[in-house]
């Protein structure tokens, strides 16, 4: 093998994974046998990359939300706190799981299972390079809607198994949450297939670098529905209501201790990667970079822009506070789910325009990306002071937490 062949294999590692299947072929063993190895080698892969991604990102997040509240995070298990989530994770391993008196034993212990298995297994669909996905659906995006969405059903069976009034006040208030972004998500999604007219994740990537350009340009009103639609289904702040420790002592997973906890922890993790990745597919080109490709692997660029998505979520956390839940129904229904049905129409539209017209690709493209900014922007805005929202008389001229002669005190809201 020369050294170009190598640095080849280093850039796709597919070819690695057919080399050894076709060895095994040629050993003459049952023609079974190579799918069943391909598939466990794809899995136990991803199940790595995903542990590994989120004892990573446990430690980041920390030490980011510490910098950003001035504060030092951990700094104290290993070179900067590097041991940090291992001495929590062998913490979390052994320490007692208790199980209610009163609850439902089969749906208690069954609900930490099933609700990590919608999140790997939605990862399987996600294309980390041009031969590097686990399985190449033709309704790859249609997959990962569905799968994510059945990971609320267990955290509802967590809830009313746990016999506790506050574990399935969360549970009821994830189910909410989900049926008003749900909507929201899908639309986002259905705007990106009418631009690219296919839902197989490989194509859509396929369509950014054939037109050397991302949708993030084209469908920026998209990107962001459906970015605060993920935020809420995965419980990430501002939209962590499901679980918030301040009104539902810690929600659907109250009564849970140890590794059963620790399991609910890790789904909301892998599952906020599979939406970084699916933001990175869907809106940032996945594997490709305008031919940087061709030099540097796929694999790299899409890690690098797959956790650049998920560093957005941890600014969010450490900047903005969390909602009341009357404040994200409302927000969904009324703002969200109309700005998104206009997104699709106005996809649809420019659609039937160019195939009409036959325009190159080269002169719409571009028109395309500053008119769909500037209406995605104009359209927030109007509609937000259409809402009401952005009137001065509804906002208070000062906080109403002030510091005035070395105390704190509260103004009425009539003095402000």
């Amino acid at each position: 093998m020369t050294l170009l062949d190598s640095w080849w294999d280093l850039r796709d590692l597919g070819h690695a994974v057919a080399a050894f299947l076709e060895w095994l072929g040629d050993r003459g063993v049952p023609s079974w046998l190579p799918y069943l190895v391909s598939t466990l080698v794809g899995l136990m892969a991803l199940l790595l990359w995903a542990l590994l991604s989120q004892l990573f990102f446990i430690w980041a997040e920390r030490r980011l939300l510490a910098r950003i509240q001035v504060r030092l995070g951990p700094n104290r298990a290993g070179p900067f706190g590097l041991l940090q989530p291992v001495a929590d994770a062998l913490k979390v391993l052994s320490k007692e799981m208790i199980t209610p008196r009163g609850a439902d034993k089969v749906l208690f212990w069954l609900a930490p299972i099933g609700v990590v298995v919608p999140a790997i297994v939605a990862l399987g669909v996600i294309p980390f390079g041009q031969r590097m996905v686990l399985a190449d659906l033709n309704v790859g995006l249609l997959f990962i809607v569905a799968v994510s969405s059945t990971a609320t059903l267990f955290v509802f069976l967590a809830g009313w198994g746990s016999a506790n009034k506050y574990s399935l006040l969360g549970a009821m208030r994830s189910v909410a949450m989900l049926i008003s972004y749900e909507v929201v998500q899908v639309l986002a999604l259905l705007a990106v297939a009418v631009f690219v007219g296919s839902i197989r994740l490989g194509d859509i990537v396929s369509w950014q670098g054939r037109y050397n350009t991302w949708l993030i340009f084209l469908q920026p009103l998209g990107l962001l529905g459906f970015l605060i639609a993920s935020s809420v289904e995965v419980n990430r702040t501002p939209s962590d209501i499901a679980e918030a420790e301040s009104e539902i002592v810690a929600g659907y997973h109250t009564e849970y201790g140890g590794i059963r906890w620790g399991m609910f922890q890790m789904a909301e993790y892998i599952a906020g990667f599979v939406v970084a990745a699916t933001v990175a597919v869907l809106w940032l080109g996945g594997w490709t970079l305008w031919g940087l490709e061709e030099w540097v692997p796929g694999w790299l660029i899409f890690l690098i822009k797959l956790y650049g998505v998920f560093f957005l979520f941890i600014w969010l956390r450490g900047t903005l506070p969390r909602l009341r839940i009357d404040q994200l129904m409302g927000f969904a229904w009324k703002f969200l789910l109309p700005l998104m049905l206009l997104n699709v129409l106005l996809a649809g539209l420019e659609m039937v325009v160019w195939k009409e017209t036959e325009a190159p690709a080269e002169v719409v493209l571009p028109i395309w990306a500053v008119g769909n900014i500037a209406i995605g922007v104009g359209l927030v805005v109007g509609w937000a002071l259409l809402m009401g929202h952005l009137r001065p008389r509804n906002r208070p001229a000062r906080s109403l937490l002030v510091r005035e002669v070395g105390q704190i005190y509260y103004r009425p809201l009539e003095e402000v």
